[in-house]
């Protein structure tokens, strides 16, 4: 234990220690104000770069998803070949429909559809009775106009007769021939009149034109008959067809047009017939090109002896056209219709890049493509309409390659 007096002097010495001590606490409270400091810097960079980042990743998003999704898909070649086909329609050689050329009342009818005639052959008779009885009227009239003819021929000559000796005036002369003559055209309109009427009357028969078939039958027993040549709504009595040769109407597009010239190999293919191809030869074209549909009409004849093909039948006609090239398919919703022409899409380094093609034969679901493709294009498939030139664009998928279109 300490003395007193060594206790009294501890208590008297310097406060020393208790100075450390608080410099050593002010040390520390700087230091946690320090790290309190540092922390909520941290927190505060932390949230400013973690908001910097986000935005970044939003605003390249929003770049990605700019930037449309466009499937795309490759041209195929075809091969050359001399083969074009085209749709026809199948008419009769000859063809038409027969009218009546005198009103009346259908009589009696001879002949039913499918039946074969020969020309000049009695398809119907016409009850025709105000024909009938205009040339009755006609012929009286006539024979009264002979009549007045005859007398005013007596009258002339009496008149010519008496004037050699001055019995009458040259002027009663005079009227006498004018009366003859007047008499005499008379006569002659007369004679016109009843010949037309029996011309008419003749039409009460209808004859068969030429040899055929008749495919049409509009009228029966008791309908009433209007002339041909008559206003309003006229009804053709019968067709007749002649199917021992047929006429092929095509419609050749208008690049293939240099090439389709008469004389050519053609074979028709027909669903009721399959695997049978029926001869014929391109025969002559229109020598024109149609401004609706940019075609060439031509004409293929086909022999059709035993009448197996049946007109109006629907076939297609496989051309056999020489130098025709190698050319692409594509498919139809890869088109673009504009004021240039026609175009596609086809994407080029990660753009748009806009082409002019020259179309060829239509498939359907596919078209043939003549110019402005290499093959090794990637055309875009259902292009909208706001495409243009110099859009980004992203490939989606590549389409598998289409397939080769009919006939080729």
């Amino acid at each position: 234990m300490l003395s007193e007096t060594e206790t009294q002097v501890v208590m008297n010495a310097p406060p020393i220690q208790s100075a450390f001590h608080g410099k050593l606490r002010t040390r520390r409270n700087w230091l946690a104000a320090v790290i309190i400091f540092l922390a909520v810097a941290g927190v505060l960079v932390s949230g400013i770069l973690w908001r910097v980042r986000a935005h970044a990743t939003v605003s390249a998003e929003t770049a990605a998803m700019a930037v449309p999704l466009v499937n795309v898909v490759s041209p195929q070649r075809t091969a050359p070949s001399h083969d074009l086909v085209l749709p026809g329609n199948v008419e009769p050689y000859m063809t038409a429909p027969i009218y009546s050329r005198t009103n009346g009342y259908l009589k009696k009818w001879y002949v039913d559809i499918g039946g074969r005639v020969k020309k000049g052959q009695l398809l119907a008779e016409i009850d025709t009775p105000e024909v009938d009885q205009q040339l009755q009227q006609s012929r009286s009239n006539l024979a009264t106009a002979e009549a007045n003819l005859k007398l005013a021929e007596i009258t002339k000559t009496r008149y010519q007769g008496l004037l050699q000796t001055n019995a009458v005036a040259q002027q009663d002369v005079d009227n006498a021939v004018g009366t003859y003559n007047a008499n005499q055209a008379t006569v002659g309109a007369m004679k016109a009149n009843v010949k037309q009427l029996e011309t008419l009357q003749s039409f009460e028969k209808i004859y068969a034109p030429f040899d055929g078939i008749v495919t049409v039958r509009n009228v029966d027993v008791g309908d009433l008959i209007n002339s041909g040549s008559a206003p309003g709504t006229r009804t053709d009595l019968f067709h007749i067809a002649q199917p021992g040769k047929l006429r092929v109407y095509v419609y050749v597009p208008q690049e293939y047009s240099q090439a389709a010239t008469p004389g050519l190999t053609a074979e028709l293919t027909l669903d009721e017939f399959p695997g049978r191809r029926f001869q014929g030869k391109l025969v002559r074209t229109a020598n024109a090109i149609n401004n609706a549909t940019r075609t060439l009409q031509a004409e293929v004849d086909v022999d059709n002896p035993t009448g197996k093909l049946l007109s109006g039948s629907y076939a297609e006609v496989h051309l056999r056209l020489p130098g025709l090239a190698s050319t692409h398919l594509l498919p139809v919703d890869t088109l673009l219709f504009r004021s240039e022409g026609l175009q596609v899409a086809v994407v080029q380094d990660g753009k748009v890049a806009l082409t002019k093609v020259t179309p060829g034969h239509d498939f359907g679901n596919q078209i043939e493509v003549l110019s402005g493709l290499n093959g090794d294009e990637s055309v875009i498939q259902n292009p909208p309409d706001s495409v243009v030139a110099g859009q980004q664009v992203q490939i989606a998928k590549a389409a598998p390659p289409t397939g080769a279109g009919g006939g080729q």
